[in-house]
């Protein structure tokens, strides 16, 4: 499963708040037992590796004492409690946000993100003119009181009168199927799939025509595999509502890669599905149909370099493609002919990258990257251009829902202009807002949004995103927090985040990097941050950090950096190869060994985006930026909070232990390095109170360790929720 940027129950580790008042002033010191790995006649020293279990009592009781230490510094900082009402009172603004819009025999389904709800709501919309024709179908919380169980997915059935739910607890992403009646909400009696959804392989389902019977994705259970396979072998079942999962049926898989990821979906009608397989989180796909006759088919390989599939409303399957076109294509497949000799190009490749589309009944919609900001152009189904749909400047769109003809609904959201549902009109070429709009707790007008590039170590122009009040004077003595994240073929697109006005507010400086290794150009920028080229997505960072600190938005005391998950092992990389040019870091849920990553169940799916040790070329990449492994002794570092969830299952917390020990070990410097250890998982479903928890902790440091005086603001009125 692709790593993402992210959050935080607890299973081995007490809570965070019950370690408050218990801090020690110096974190516990970790034993060196030194572990010697060869690697391709290269051998490697760990001294840390008995950290890795998180079982050992040993492991659990230094873990218990580095949170000791970090709730010991974080409690006590200047402004911590101003910091967390103004951060509660931003997370926690009422307006609602309104995502995964989905239509079934003509219901409306989607997940509703209210506070102070802690988890999304699965919602039915009558009307996206009246916010008052929402109707709650599941509330996570009326299942489990204490607001650590949340939605991983849901399908409706074609005639849209039962859906399917996966629900899974404490951050493990380990999910069950449920199947609820829409008109009711009421769940139907004996019927639960187990382990449908899962932290390393993902998981998804497709509904038949019938209604009554859908294909899933299962991963092995019993004795069917050994003990360390359970998370890997993902097939795909058939399975009949009222049966016995016991009596369930394979459908496909059998020959599928070890790290395969399935991603299901049905036609509208459910009478064709597609399974659209990864091999692992590389990139690679292959395709396979089922339809009619009740055979699934093969219809493209991972050479093929089909990548997304979508069902057209005229017989037809349309295909993105990246073959000889590496900022993609679209092909019309004729499902009467599923065979890529069949397919015809609709859409040739351009300038932008495409990043999805969607036909219509005369129409093709695709969503175009722009090297982080993207476009929604037109064209017919023979390919003639249509124009651009209007859209927010500097913005992202997505979420595209077919209505009825041409006409669609998508989401448009700025830096500065809170996401919202808007209906493209075809026949009068007409956007109009819905009602379904996100507010805002403050106006962003004071900020503008500056788009600038920054020239790498080989000369390649990276894209960098400025957020900064109007009036901040460029005088080096501005508070930045710059990000980024660069894998995985993840674009980081514009979004409007309320709670960066907790850090704007104050003077402070937002910058997003667009890096190598997401999708912002395509395949090709993607495969120039991955494998052994990884080490440029660390130059590309580097020269953001870099461009700032020239160009006078700030100085390297006054500069913080963060990024999750991938974006963790970014921050590993930078912090270690440059640790002068950052004052503080933020680090989360971040991969930092990178010779024993592969040797954790993610860490299988990962090596298509990272490589492997088993290849001398591929180790000797890994080795040569490996954060862990190049941390030395009496280096000045700056303070570093590292975060990790005990339960997370795309990054073992090993990681920030190991990490952690050997810095606390080796500094020489007088910044710190704090463990917040907490329980809950990758921060997919982490619970709204989690979320404020571990953002007062992030701010509090930051603002420390940058030497920013917190000014009161204004306290926000509670609105009424649409």
């Amino acid at each position: 499963m692709k790593l993402k940027p992210a959050l935080t129950a607890l299973s081995l580790l007490l809570p965070l708040s019950s370690l408050a008042g218990k801090g020690a002033s110096a974190p516990p010191v970790a034993e060196k037992k030194v572990v010697v790995d060869t690697y391709h006649d290269t051998k490697i020293e760990d001294p840390y590796q008995w950290l890795e279990s998180s079982s050992d009592p040993k492991v659990q009781e230094w873990t218990q004492g580095e949170n000791a230490h970090t709730r010991a510094m974080l409690d006590k900082l200047p402004s911590r409690e101003a910091i967390r009402q103004r951060v509660t009172e931003l997370i926690t603004w009422q307006s609602p946000a309104y995502f995964g819009l989905e239509e079934k025999g003509g219901t409306l389904f989607a997940l509703k993100a209210q506070p102070p709800k802690q988890q999304p709501l699965l919602v039915t919309i009558g009307s996206l003119s009246d916010t008052a024709s929402v109707r709650i179908l599941l509330d996570p919380m009326e299942v489990d009181p204490s607001g650590k169980t949340t939605i991983d997915f849901f399908v409706p059935s074609p005639d849209g009168k039962k859906i399917a739910v996966s629900l899974s607890k404490d951050g493990t992403e380990s999910g069950d199927v449920y199947i609820y009646e829409v008109a009711t909400g009421k769940a139907l009696a004996n019927e639960m799939v187990p382990h449908v959804n899962g932290g390393t392989a993902g998981g998804s389902l497709a509904w038949a025509a019938d209604g009554k019977s859908y294909f899933y994705t299962r991963y092995p259970r019993g004795s069917e595999r050994p003990a360390e396979d359970v998370n890997f072998y993902q097939q795909v079942y058939f399975h009949r509502l009222g049966t016995p999962t016991d009596k369930d049926t394979y459908a496909v898989g059998k020959d599928f890669p070890r790290i395969a990821e399935s991603e299901l979906e049905s036609s509208h009608d459910g009478k064709y599905i597609i399974d659209l397989v990864g091999n692992g989180d590389g990139g690679e796909h292959a395709l396979y149909l089922y339809g009619p006759s009740g055979q699934w088919q093969q219809v493209s390989k991972f050479e093929d370099k089909v990548v997304g599939a979508r069902f057209g409303e005229d017989g037809a399957l349309y295909l993105k493609s990246l073959k000889d076109a590496p900022r993609g294509k679209v092909l019309r497949l004729p499902l009467a002919t599923p065979t890529l000799d069949k397919a015809t190009v609709i859409v040739p490749e351009g300038k932008a990258t495409i990043a999805n589309f969607l036909p219509t009944q005369g129409r093709i919609y695709v969503v175009e990257q722009l090297g982080g900001p993207s476009q929604l152009r037109m064209v017919d189904l023979k390919g003639q251009e249509l124009g651009l749909v209007p859209t927010l400047p500097v913005s992202t769109v997505g979420g595209l829902v077919r209505e009825t003809g041409d006409d669609i609904l998508f989401i448009n959201a700025s830096y500065v202009q809170p996401m919202a549902w808007f209906r493209y009109s075809a026949k009068d070429s007409k956007v109009t807002k819905t009602a379904f709009e996100q507010t805002s707790p403050v106006d962003f007008s004071d900020i503008e949004v500056i788009r600038t590039e920054a020239t790498s170590k080989d000369g390649t122009k990276v894209p960098l995103s400025i957020l900064k009040p109007k009036g901040v004077k460029l005088n080096g003595n501005n508070p930045t927090l710059l990000t980024g994240y660069g894998g995985f073929n993840i674009s980081i697109t514009p979004g409007f985040n309320r709670l960066s006005r907790a850090w704007l507010e104050q003077g402070g400086i937002i910058a997003i990097a667009n890096l190598r290794g997401g999708a912002e150009f395509g395949e090709e920028w993607h495969l120039n941050g991955s494998l052994t080229k990884k080490q440029n997505v660390f130059d590309d960072f580097y020269a953001c950090a870099k461009l700032l600190v020239d160009q006078k938005y700030t100085q390297p005391k006054k500069l913080a950096i963060q990024g999750g998950s991938n974006g963790g092992l970014l921050m590993g990389a930078v912090l270690t190869q440059h640790p002068e040019m950052y004052g503080a870091v933020v680090a989360r849920v971040g991969i930092y060994d990178m010779l024993r990553v592969e040797l954790t169940p993610n860490g299988q799916f990962n090596i298509t985006e990272y490589g492997t040790v088993k290849d001398p070329e591929q180790f000797k990449a890994l080795y040569a930026y490996s954060p862990y492994h190049h941390v030395k002794d009496g280096a000045k570092y700056p303070a570093t909070l590292f975060t990790s969830g005990a339960n997370d299952p795309r990054v073992d917390p090993f990681h920030s232990r190991k990490m952690v020990a050997r810095m606390q070990e080796a500094t020489g410097s007088k910044g710190r390095i704090f463990l917040r250890a907490a329980g809950g998982g990758h921060g997919i479903g982490a619970s709204l109170n989690e979320k404020i928890e571990e953002e007062v902790d992030v701010y509090s440091f930051l603002f420390n360790e940058l030497g920013m005086k917190y000014q009161p603001v204004k306290k926000v009125a509670a609105p009424a929720s649409k």
